[in-house]
């Protein structure tokens, strides 16, 4: 039996292409404007807690991929009814995520960084879990770079601090979350 298929070149070819070409202006072309904010200030956030413009663009680009191949996989229908549970899973973390970090920068004295980190390490481990048939091992590096910057907690210590400038990206990242929510894109 011959195990070509065209589907599967095809999504191969795709997952490939993204991931060549995920930079900011692909990630336009696929992610809406409010979005695209949202990475924007996760990318002016990152450079200014590592004082290192390369990592903080390596950050976003490798969250850029993620998120295409994993529209890539969802639009091809490639996961199995248990994946599509995980996936489900990870999305309503997602937004669970989404509102904790909303609702600690609205209300004073509530952020808990265990809180944050612990999100966002669940919502690595059901990536990994959901994905885990689909993508590369540099893939699954890349997710485990992403999760690993963003819950750090000398990270969220800063970012969710009162000082500039992290405050102000701060304010701009949950506007963004706040409307992406609104407009149920989370």
């Amino acid at each position: 039996m011959d195990a070509f298929s065209t589907k599967h070149l095809v999504m191969q070819a795709q997952k490939k292409l993204l991931s060549k070409l995920a930079s900011k202006t692909m990630a336009n072309a696929f992610i809406d404007d409010t979005s695209s904010e949202v990475l924007d200030e996760l990318y002016r956030v990152s450079k200014e807690y590592t004082r290192n413009k390369k990592e903080a663009q390596k950050v976003i680009k490798n969250l850029i991929k993620i998120v295409l191949k994993l529209g890539v996989l969802l639009r091809n229908n490639q996961f199995s009814a248990d994946e599509l549970m995980i996936v489900d899973r990870f999305r309503r973390r997602i937004h669970t995520l989404a509102m904790t970090a909303v609702s600690f920068y609205q209300i004073d004295f509530t952020f808990d960084r265990r809180v944050m980190a612990t999100i966002l390490n669940d919502c690595r481990d059901l990536l990994h879990q959901a994905v885990n048939r689909h993508l590369t091992a540099k893939s699954h590096s890349r997710i485990n770079h992403v999760f690993n910057h963003f819950a750090d907690y000398d990270f969220l210590t800063a970012l969710y601090s009162s000082s500039e400038p992290y405050h102000s990206h701060l304010q701009k990242i949950c506007e963004g979350v706040n409307k992406m929510m609104d407009d149920g894109n989370i």
